[in-house]
């Protein structure tokens, strides 16, 4: 299913903007939304062990990409999702997880395993036991690959700031579940 297609590491800042037309095909974000974005990646890509992983075809076109780091409770995610988590007795998966930050399929490239492929392939080599992430919180393809490597809803319903609709937050054992 990934003929044609490189799992490598991606110079995310390098190649944000690119990066960035691949989110905003995937997940519906406006310009305005994009610029925003923008700032927030480079922002993160600075931060302590951050990483990004790319999917290019043979063209060397970005068919998805993924990138994530070493959560802190002092990130502005941490501290969104921090009370949402501790009401539901998950407070403690903050400490030692590797959150993905992003993880976004081009879809003339969906359903063909690259997400899979990515997500595995960063937590692969995650020094951290355990992963976090949230997704919008529906029954989506993204939900279902998530379950279907092990993560489970540690948080349901959670908002955002100015995001329009709920999310969950989900957390795995390290490493993933490989069907």
């Amino acid at each position: 299913m990934l003929r044609d297609i490189t799992i490598a590491p991606l110079d995310l800042p390098a190649h944000v903007d690119e990066a960035l037309a691949v989110q905003a095909l995937a997940f519906g974000l406006g310009p305005d939304e994009v610029a925003v974005r923008r700032q927030i990646v480079l922002r993160h890509m600075t931060y302590r062990g951050a990483r990004a992983l790319g999917a290019t075809t043979a063209d060397g076109r970005l068919a998805g990409f993924v990138y994530g780091m070493p959560n802190s409770r002092t990130h502005w995610w941490s501290t969104v999702v921090e009370p949402y988590l501790r009401a539901q007795g998950n407070e403690g998966w903050l400490d030692d997880s590797f959150v993905i930050t992003e993880l976004h399929v081009h879809p003339h490239h969906q359903n063909r395993g690259i997400g899979r492929a990515l997500i595995t392939a960063i937590t692969d080599s995650a020094a951290e036991p355990r992963s976090i992430l949230s997704a919008i919180d529906t029954d989506s393809p993204a939900r279902g690959l998530y379950h279907s490597l092990g993560y489970q809803d540690l948080a349901r319903r959670v908002l955002f700031p100015s995001a329009p609709r709920p999310y969950a937050v989900m957390g795995a054992p390290l490493p993933l579940r490989r069907r």
